[in-house]
């Protein structure tokens, strides 16, 4: 006959009863990959586009974002990396005429697009407008963001130019006025960590034609 003795446990068993558990687990070991089987290379692509008036063609990892392309394999580090998430519009580039971000846009979805970056916009010895008019207007300090800054600010000229409104165009049917209000705003997307924003809008009404 069992008595209430007979399950009473003690420490000691606990203990021995849990490594027993233990010891028990089968453990299947990982299998290691074979190193002898190379891994699939990555899909490519080929594409092939007018950058600053020179045809190029590239094959691509379809992931290449374009700023890595005009990056890397174009080696036109004009066009500047700072987030990389489509923040900072220090990668701003021209397509077919509009200013796009193009860290968020894939290099293979601008097959026969027409693309300006800061070197194709002017030179040192001929510099565009704008460029001429970021220096008289002192509108940079580090530098990092001013060829984004200067690539939208060209493309915003011409968006206003072909009437298209922006969040505070008091008027949809009119056509926009180059103002500093209307020039902020266009602007937004683009950040200066100095702070050389005043600057930036004096250099664009220079180049407008306009008066603030």
């Amino acid at each position: 006959m069992q008595t209430p003795a007979d399950f009473e446990l003690s420490r000691r068993g606990v203990i021995v009863g849990g490594a027993a558990s233990v010891a028990a687990v089968t453990i299947v070991p990982v299998k290691a990959a074979d190193s002898r089987t190379p891994a699939a290379p990555p899909p490519t692509a080929k594409v092939a586009f007018e950058v600053n008036g020179t045809a190029r063609e590239l094959t691509l990892d379809t992931r290449t974002s374009l700023l890595d392309a005009l990056r890397e394999h174009l080696h036109l580090t004009g066009t500047k990396k700072g987030c990389d998430h489509g923040q900072c519009g220090a990668c701003t580039v021209i397509v077919d005429g509009r200013r796009i971000n193009s860290c968020l846009t894939l290099a293979v979805m601008h097959d026969g697009d027409s693309i300006t970056t800061i070197e194709g916009l002017g030179t040192p010895d001929k510099m565009h407008a704008m460029q001429t008019a970021f220096v008289e207007h002192d509108g940079y300090q580090c530098g990092y963001c001013t060829p984004g800054q200067i690539c939208s600010a060209v493309a915003v000229l011409e968006e206003i130019k072909a009437g298209i409104p922006s969040h505070v165009s008091a008027d949809l049917t009119a056509a926009p006025k180059v103002t500093p209000t209307e020039l902020r705003e266009r602007m937004s997307g683009n950040i200066c960590r100095c702070g050389a924003y005043s600057n930036i809008i004096d250099a664009m009404v220079d180049v407008a034609g306009a008066k603030a």
